[in-house]
């Protein structure tokens, strides 16, 4: 195994860094640095920007339109993207839902909404969780029912990440409740403007409106949305979640957060001495640093052994836990780095003078916001107890 990068892939890196500096919208990077809420018309300026050169999917086959990039270079792209401050692409049409059709789906599903996809033309959200059903998924309730040509969908989805913008909705479904619960699951495809939907906002501790509630009464959705076969949507739903967990790790931006943690430590004072020569502060980023760089020398060897033709399996649920984990200690040292003045919704304090340090409100403003977003990473995607008992089963028990 070689984790050293060669002389072709730094020349890549060159490659991408050469493009962000010319095509990133300068007013997008500004907010992604800032920790600024990013609108709708944010992410599809920034797609548009991908799609028209051929950057978007990046984990596509080339015959739908992918960019045919080893498993390398898609982390050196991630890696750069948070380096400059790009947004991270909206995963639930181009990373999440669309593997799953090029895999499972029909010809005929793959030619009308992968093209779909890549154009922005649809804006997909997740139906996974539901009240009582998070972490256990296989024990959801939404039910569909047969009737001819079109399953009657009843039931409630929640934490649904952006649903309000969404004109999709990939779901799971029971369409069988006599049989084991994980072999009467089906994955279907539904039309969010379909008669029955209600989408209901969740407003979140930090105060954005980034998830939802969304309800089915007597929605009915063509028998020609189903993803492969009826009560076989567990196994897709498996091989959705290894994408997820993989991304979740976040070694990119976790690196460009860490970036922003030192230098925001060697502006902000204590006791008249930049805070990163406090020894006790100094040793906490340090910890960080080497959790990190542990992480992202395992997240190359899996990258490795992708390369060799194998798949990540338990791998990827060890790096969800480790990298969330990371990514939260660093947002709370940040909040811990400016002290009171990370208090959330107090705009007066946005801006201030720090013992003779000026921090600006970029500094201040977003960083309670983070913390207490950051907070959802330990449980999405699979809880981190969950991840660690697929660890126990895939390797411990073997």
């Amino acid at each position: 195994m070689n984790i050293n990068f060669t002389a072709e892939e730094q020349a890549f890196r060159e490659t991408v860094r050469g493009f962000l500096k010319d095509k990133l919208p300068a007013d997008i990077a500004a907010k992604v640095k800032g920790g600024r809420y990013l609108s709708k018309a944010d992410h599809q300026r920034w797609q548009q920007v991908l799609s028209q050169q051929g950057w978007y999917a990046t984990h596509w086959p080339t015959e739908h339109g992918g960019t045919a990039w080893s498993a390398i270079q898609k982390h050196i792209f991630d890696e750069e993207i948070a380096a400059f401050g790009a947004p991270r692409s909206i995963p639930f049409g181009v990373n999440m839902v669309a593997p799953v059709i090029i895999k499972f789906g029909n010809e005929a599903q793959k030619q009308h909404y992968l093209p779909r996809i890549l154009s922005g033309e649809d804006w997909w959200c997740q139906g996974y969780s539901e009240p009582g059903a998070g972490s256990d998924l296989a024990s959801l309730k939404t039910r569909a029912v047969r009737d001819g040509d079109h399953y009657i969908v009843n039931g409630q989805k929640t934490w649904t990440t952006l649903g309000q913008h969404a004109n999709m909705i990939f779901c799971l479904v029971r369409t069988d409740v006599e049989v084991q619960p994980q072999r009467g699951i089906s994955f279907l495809l539904i039309d969010m403007d379909t008669p029955g939907i209600t989408v209901r906002p969740i407003i979140t501790i930090e105060g954005e409106h980034e998830v939802n509630e969304v309800f089915f009464d007597d929605v009915k959705v063509p028998v020609e949305n189903l993803v492969g076969e009826e009560n076989r949507g567990w196994t897709y739903a498996k091989y959705l979640l290894t994408y997820e967990r993989t991304g979740l790790a976040g070694i990119g931006g976790s690196k460009a957060a860490l970036h922003h943690l030192k230098q925001l430590a060697s502006r902000v004072q204590k006791n008249r001495k930049p805070l990163i020569e406090d020894s006790a502060f100094r040793r906490r980023i340090a910890a960080l640093e080497i959790d990190l760089m542990a992480a992202e020398i395992s997240n190359l060897r899996i990258i490795a052994t992708v390369e060799g033709g194998g798949m990540p399996g338990a791998e990827s649920s060890m790096l969800k836990v480790k990298g969330t984990e990371i990514r939260q200690a660093i947002t709370d040292l940040l909040r811990r780095a400016i002290g009171p003045y990370a208090q959330p919704f107090l705009e007066e304090e946005m801006a201030f003078d720090y013992e003779g340090d000026y921090l600006s409100d970029i500094d201040a403003a977003p960083l309670a916001a983070q913390y207490f977003n950051m907070r959802k990473l330990s449980i999405f995607g699979g809880s981190n107890e969950i991840q660690k008992n697929i660890v126990s089963k895939m390797i411990l028990e073997l």
